[in-house]
């Protein structure tokens, strides 16, 4: 069965085409589902069962919600003009690949966009998405790749991933880890947020901007500079050492984050009033609220913290610090905190599921909520549907499929190719 379409959300009737990609281009594309946007995966026709080789590793993931797949190969000249069929009466274009591969297909943005004046494009309104890892300098587009991308940062056509535009960033050197190294957090800041999420907030402001000029653009996401750009507030960490992570005594963890004085002042008054008695007076220095203030007791009262927070367990404390303002929570791991996420009040009552629902809640046009099993897209699954909307025979599709042009994984009967 495929998956649920697009519901009539803020984004409905945006036709978005994305090329399959890893991480930060899928996730600008769920964005753009989850909130009503029509999205067709183009992925390629090799990944189409029957074939041995085939690796759908790329289908794999929940990132492909609400998405719909057809599966061609743009190597082909037949491939490659149904690619363009589709691009032509699209709104916007999702390119994950580094840069100059659509370039050199012919799918680039002078070929949509034409000219400076507009002119000469086949799809002047599209808004063309990219994302790349490290800047590539940003410009007018023209017609050379290589004119087109500036070469003044030589890490433009590098291969890397989440932890190398993190560290080109500038930002992986800020956070905390050991005393001899900062430690990696997950594929978080430069795969998601400063890609796929700033790609689609600049999708948006992109759309936006067209309802004025009637002309679309190109959007250029590298995810070195969107990680930079959401990093733009100094990490908290630094300004107090005692913001940390704390070991309970049952093993699970408790993070303290009370900077400003006043709520410092509550934190530290419910710890002290809560370790057991015994074990305070055994300690040989207290500390008092005028220690955030005294860089040089930081360390002690850090290993102060460490030491109390072991003599309960995560549980207990976390009740101690609930309702008050102490900036002290529990360290949840993914299923409790789908638990506590299907207690909110836009959730439906059910067992509690790991794939969190679209952020932000929309009063009036909300995103539907993810409280459901994800049916995995595989490619190809709907190549068939998508070429008869675009007005092709099924004789053509048939044809197409028997010489390999496209894949079909969406009940075709190959029996009859």
């Amino acid at each position: 069965m495929s998956p649920p379409l697009a519901s009539r959300g803020p984004l409905h009737g945006v036709k978005v085409i994305e090329f399959a990609g890893l991480a930060p281009g899928p996730f600008a594309g769920l964005i753009l589902a989850d909130f009503g946007a029509t999205v067709i995966r183009i992925d390629r026709h090799s990944l189409v069962a029957p074939n041995p080789f085939a690796v759908a590793t790329i289908s794999r993931d929940i990132l492909c919600r609400s998405k719909r797949s057809i599966a061609l190969d743009i190597k082909s000249a037949e491939g490659l003009e149904l690619a363009r069929r589709l691009i032509r009466d699209a709104d916007v274009l999702i390119d994950p690949f580094r840069p100059g591969v659509l370039e050199r297909a012919g799918l680039g943005p002078e070929t949509w966009l034409g000219g400076a004046d507009g002119r000469g494009g086949e799809n002047p309104k599209l808004v063309y998405a990219r994302i790349a890892g490290p800047a590539q300098g940003y410009g007018r587009h023209v017609m050379s790749v290589k004119k087109y991308y500036l070469f003044d940062l030589p890490n433009c056509f590098m291969i890397g991933h989440d932890i190398n535009y993190l560290s080109l960033s500038g930002i992986l050197s800020l956070l905390p880890g050991t005393a001899e190294k900062p430690v990696f957090p997950l594929n978080l800041l430069a795969d998601f947020a400063g890609g796929g999420l700033t790609c689609a907030l600049g999708v948006l402001l992109a759309l936006f901007e067209r309802a004025q000029s009637g002309h679309g653009q190109v959007v250029d996401t590298d995810m070195v500079s969107g990680t930079r750009y959401v990093s733009t507030f100094p990490l908290l960490h630094a300004a107090l050492r005692t913001n940390f992570v704390y070991t309970c005594a049952d093993g699970k963890f408790m993070a303290v984050g009370c900077l400003e004085p006043q709520f410092f002042r509550v934190f530290l008054q419910a710890f002290l009033k809560n370790v057991p008695r015994k074990w305070l007076d055994k300690e040989k220095w207290l500390p008092d609220a005028e220690v955030q203030g005294r860089r040089e007791e930081w360390a002690a009262f850090r290993s102060f913290l460490e030491r109390g927070f072991q003599q309960k367990g995560r549980d207990e404390w976390a009740a101690v610090f609930d309702g008050i303002d102490a900036c002290a929570t529990p360290v949840l791991s993914p299923e409790e905190a789908a638990v506590l996420a299907s207690k909110a009040p836009a959730s439906p009552p059910s067992r509690p599921f790991l794939i969190p629902s679209p952020a932000p809640h929309l009063s009036r046009t909300p995103a539907p909520s993810s409280f459901a099993p994800v049916e995995l897209l595989q490619p190809g699954q709907h190549t068939k549907e998508i070429l008869l909307e675009a007005g092709l025979s099924m004789a053509t599709i048939t044809r197409l499929a028997r010489e390999g042009v496209i894949g079909v994984g969406d009940g075709l009967d190959r029996a009859k190719l």
